[in-house]
């Protein structure tokens, strides 16, 4: 089950998530996942079901109706909508228009349905964007979460440019943030750059700067080598999910050792700070090996020396 593919029209990575945790964006992907081609017919999730789908960890109840219940809050927040090459003709509604949470069923589930305007979303795609649940579910930022989404709309492409404007839209990244550009490298490209490296292969990461005072930033170039358009997202070993993830973080020639470091932290799900240590414990063993390897040579060239005069 955990293998699962999500596949939806462009038109909903246009919507930025506001105030979605990574654990809410979770939710409603793997919801996503399993809403694919099926109308407007009424689905329904166990909690069980809905837990393995999300990698959910907290296992109370109530610790999670509570969090489906802001999932569906936030998404009622959201606004999706479309209007005539004219703009004279516009139209809003919502993703879903049913959502049932029975926690007192012998089997508590869930039941969802696709509000009828927004059944294009997700059935009978003409063009799509797509991606292993299992990759974007194990990112630990909502930025990372976020970029992850958008990048896989060019996936093929192996180029994406966003205006500054439309980054800080669609990352809904906090106005705090935007008064020092250093929260913005530190906050965002950081988790962005360590959390994706493992997925896009040669990823890097340009600021785009205007003409003017100071030279602001005006916009982000990312890129990466081009997916194959066949490539297989789902039916994808561990290991070589894994395998895969280290290849692209060893061979990235953007990120610094210490953030190469933190990036295999991340994908071995170990402590941060885990693998410098064992690199910096490696480096002293070896130090001290060559240190007594060298005390070692001068003993003997030592009793040598004094072997030859006796």
């Amino acid at each position: 089950m955990s293998n699962e593919l999500v596949k939806y029209q462009p038109e909903l990575n246009t919507i930025p998530l506001r105030k979605f945790s990574p654990t809410e964006m979770n939710l409603f992907f793997s919801i996503v996942s399993r809403m694919r081609n099926k109308g407007e017919q009424t689905v329904r999730f166990s909690f069980e079901q809905l837990k393995e789908l999300s990698a959910y960890k907290p296992t109370a109840n109530n610790r999670f109706i509570d969090d489906i219940e802001r999932t569906y809050d936030h998404l009622m927040d959201l606004r999706f909508g479309r209007r005539s090459k004219t703009g004279l003709t516009r139209e809003r509604f919502v993703l879903f228009n049913k959502f049932k949470i029975d926690g007192d069923a012998e089997e508590p589930y869930v039941d969802i349905r696709v509000q009828e305007e927004a059944v294009p979303l997700l059935n009978d795609l003409e063009s799509w964007v797509r991606y292993a649940l299992v990759e974007f579910r194990n990112l630990k930022s909502s930025y990372a979460k976020t970029m992850f989404r958008l990048l896989k709309g060019y996936r093929t492409t192996g180029y994406a440019y966003f205006s500054k404007t439309d980054f800080v839209e669609l990352l809904d990244i906090p106005q705090s943030y935007l008064n020092s550009p250093s929260n913005i490298d530190k906050k965002v490209l950081t988790p962005i750059r360590e959390e994706l490296t493992p997925l896009f292969k040669g990823l890097s990461v340009r600021k785009k700067y205007g003409k003017g005072r100071g030279k602001p930033v005006i916009g982000y170039a990312f890129g990466w080598k081009a997916e194959d358009k066949n490539k297989e997202d789902v039916h994808v070993s561990t290991t070589q999910r894994l395998n895969e993830a280290i290849f692209n973080i060893e061979h990235n020639g953007e990120l610094t050792s210490k953030e190469k470091w933190r990036a295999l932290d991340k994908v071995h799900g170990v402590k941060l700070g885990t693998t410098e240590q064992e690199y910096l414990a490696k480096k002293q063993k070896e130090h001290d090996e060559e240190i007594a390897k060298r005390a070692k040579q001068e003993v003997l060239n030592h009793l040598k020396k004094n072997w030859y005069q006796n």
